[in-house]
């Protein structure tokens, strides 16, 4: 119920004007987000960096309701590419269609994409179509098959608690599609998605088996330390090489099993977000974990 209160919140404009302009808020909020511009993102990468783990840029953003703002998005994105590269950094680029316009045209939102994959191409690097609600996973899905028609660096996310997602897995397998694997964060009706935890676990465990086998370079998001032991259960039972996967955490939060993990020989991505649009990303962190809500609240009134 905690949950889909701060989901529904998440869409409250006053609620967002609130947060976003409370001073004590926006410190706190650094903790899953560590700036709003580039320079700071970068910097969380090289701490990463140095740490021993990857990184993936997000500029955050999303629904933009012009071409011009879709377009402002593909350039900043192309900024990132570039500042990855001139700074010779391990990291790469996540990022949402509905911030490449999704929401005005496939073909608007198409060419947005195909501009950044060709840079990170270019580049030798690689571009995370990250997933939205379950609205426009099939939209999704459509247009990153294909951008893979273009190019090998653009892979995409599968969500462990749609009822489709298996089948999803096996047809990106089929075109050879890098896929990270979460549990997912949005609200979903009861007919298309798993209602009960441990059946959305149960179902990532699946997916994680077909995943790890494929002989493609997938990653496993998570925090939750039972996937994370299956996961590396599964692996060393069946001889798949440590470099051949690799776990994927959020920027501030698990910092402890993260560098666990790097200790024990596993590769790590930091998912790093930044940007003024950071309102939406910040109310699905406290939704995700109650720790999170409360450790906010005990800051926030201090």
């Amino acid at each position: 119920m905690l949950r889909t209160l701060l989901l529904e919140l998440a869409r409250s404009p006053r609620l967002r004007n609130w947060v976003t302009s409370n001073g004590a808020t926006r410190r706190w909020a650094r903790r899953f987000v560590p700036g709003e511009e580039l320079t700071a993102a970068i910097a969380a990468v090289k701490a990463c960096n140095l740490a021993g783990m990857s990184a993936s840029l997000d500029h955050l953003g999303e629904n933009v309701p012009t071409r011009e703002d879709a377009e402002r998005a593909g350039d900043s994105y192309i900024e990132a590419l570039d500042g990855i590269a001139a700074a010779n950094l391990d990291a790469n680029i996540s990022l949402k269609l509905t911030h490449l316009g999704l929401d005005l045209s496939g073909e608007c939102c198409a060419e947005q994409l195909s501009r950044v994959t060709r840079r990170a191409a270019k580049v030798e690097n690689f571009v995370r179509v990250d997933m939205e609600g379950s609205a426009y996973t099939e939209r999704t899905l459509q247009i990153v098959k294909q951008a893979r028609a273009e190019t090998d660096a653009v892979g995409t996310v599968i969500q462990a608690y749609l009822f489709r997602s298996e089948q999803d897995i096996h047809d990106l397998l089929r075109i050879g599609c890098r896929i990270r694997l979460v549990k997912g964060a949005y609200k979903e009706p009861a007919q298309i998605a798993f209602p009960r935890k441990k059946d959305v676990d149960a179902n990532y465990v699946t997916l994680m088996k077909i995943l790890l086998p494929s002989g493609i370079y997938h990653a496993l998001a998570t925090h939750d330390p039972n996937m994370i032991e299956a996961t590396t259960r599964f692996a060393a039972e069946n001889k798949i090489a440590k470099e051949k996967f690799e776990f994927q955490m959020l920027y501030g939060i698990r910092t402890d099993l993260q560098s666990r993990l790097v200790r024990e020989g596993y590769r790590v991505r930091v998912y790093i977000p930044f940007g003024k649009d950071w309102f939406p990303y910040f109310m699905r962190r406290l939704a995700e974990r109650p720790a999170n809500l409360l450790f906010f609240a005990k800051n926030l009134f201090r």
